[in-house]
């Protein structure tokens, strides 16, 4: 597989390379590809849990007016 890089990102890549952290240009792609499917990862269970709690509010019946619910919020959080 080939891939190509902006300057900038082959600067970067080479630089972690230079630091020793790193023994290739494949140990910083590969190290990188893992931290981009963990943050997908992240991202796709924020969404499932978002799409849970819109799920829940759409099914909960309680209705609360502005005021009452201000009321509630400071007297909580008080």
């Amino acid at each position: 597989m080939n891939i190509s890089l902006t300057p900038a990102l082959e600067k970067f890549v080479q630089d972690k390379v230079a630091t020793g952290l790193y023994n290739s240009v494949s140990e910083v792609i590969r190290e990188a590809l893992r931290l981009f499917i963990a943050q997908e990862n992240i991202s796709q269970e924020r969404l499932m849990q978002l799409t849970k709690d819109i799920e829940i509010g759409l099914n909960d019946t309680k209705v609360y007016d502005g005021h009452t619910a201000m009321k509630e919020l400071i007297n909580k959080y008080e």
